[in-house]
């Protein structure tokens, strides 16, 4: 039998770091994000609960299932993983995580999470970035937002 390690119980919430690509409601009403990996099809709020997304009837995070938010400990980690093509225009986020959670080496696999601060990079131009503006891409029903200047925003929603 494994001995099990002792229940932790913060004084606040714990702290991580992941990335997104914020996404607006085909609307115009609702703002939200999107990940980058598992469950990114799935839009999600700055407050919001996470579910299964094998569609599996358990309350997330489950030991024996890949389901929950997903973060990391370190901001340089997660910032780093802006670097690839794809991931240029995702946000930096850093979110409170909120109720049950499974701690890991490099991050933590969570129940719920607020999020608290979005760090936009710069634009394509390279010029800073003052806006989120049409990405030009999407899921059904929201449109991809990313980083952009005043400039290079002409005739997009932003």
């Amino acid at each position: 039998m494994r001995p099990r390690l002792p229940a932790e119980r913060p004084t606040e919430p714990p702290t991580g770091y992941k990335i997104a690509h914020p996404v607006l409601s085909q609307d115009g009403i609702r703002a939200g994000f999107t990940g980058v990996s598992l469950g990114g099809a799935l839009p999600y709020g700055v407050l919001d609960q996470a579910s299964c997304v094998y569609g599996r009837r358990h309350r997330p995070p489950a030991r024996l299932c890949d389901c929950g938010f997903h973060c990391i400990h370190e901001r340089t980690a997660a910032d780093a993983l802006r670097c690839t093509a794809e991931h240029r225009t995702a946000l930096l986020l850093e979110v409170s995580v909120l109720g049950a959670y499974i701690r890991f080496e490099r991050g933590f696999r969570y129940a719920r999470q607020r999020v608290r601060t979005a760090t936009a990079g710069p634009c394509a131009c390279g010029a800073t970035a003052t806006l989120l503006a049409d990405a030009g891409w999407g899921r059904p029903g929201w449109r991809a937002l990313a980083p952009g200047c005043a400039g290079c925003a002409r005739g997009r929603t932003s």
